[in-house]
């Protein structure tokens, strides 16, 4: 047991650095929106590279940082009776959703994906524009990755959850909710 928690030790470490530094992207977006909008409503300047450029850190800032949403039990759930379950049943849930819901959502979008992100790199797919950004390839590779580091995190959550069952491991408690 102590090796699996290694494992989910090293996996929140590793998307937590992810999230950590992804999140940065936000600001970014806020810099270079702000920018076009000087361009183009002081100078009377468009840059197509600059407003794709807005919509592929959104995209990579929001794929990306999932498993660190879900290391932070801050994704969107019904928590009108999560909430008030005692931790060992709080545990199975995560236990139960992870394996029958997360997990096949996962491996779906990335078996949907795969045939998508293939045939994106088999011709190095590019902006549609002229001025465009050419890499929308590799902004296609980011839904793999995207569910690879979803998958990861739950591997680490269902971990987390075997050990608070077993009583191996203490549950953390969560803040409460501003209302």
């Amino acid at each position: 047991m102590e090796a699996l928690s290694r494992i989910a030790r090293l996996i929140d470490a590793f998307n937590e650095r992810v999230g950590r530094a992804f999140s940065w992207l936000a600001l970014l977006m806020v810099l270079v929106q702000f920018v076009v909008v000087l361009q183009r409503y002081v100078f009377g300047v468009g840059s197509i590279w600059a407003q794709e450029s807005i919509v592929y850190m959104h995209g990579l800032m929001f794929m990306i940082v999932a498993g660190y949403t879900l290391l932070h039990n801050a994704h969107v759930r019904v928590d009108v009776f999560y909430r008030i379950m005692p931790p060992a049943r709080k545990a199975l849930v995560d236990l139960l959703g992870t394996l029958f819901l997360l997990w096949p959502v996962c491996f779906l979008i990335f078996y949907v994906s795969l045939p998508y992100v293939e045939a994106s790199w088999a011709v190095r797919e590019g902006s549609r524009e002229t001025s465009g950004i050419q890499g929308v390839y590799l902004l296609k590779s980011v839904i793999l990755v995207f569910t690879v580091l979803l998958a990861l995190q739950g591997l680490s959550t269902i971990i987390h959850a075997l050990r608070i069952l077993s009583g191996a491991e203490k549950p953390v408690e969560e803040a409460s909710p501003i209302l």
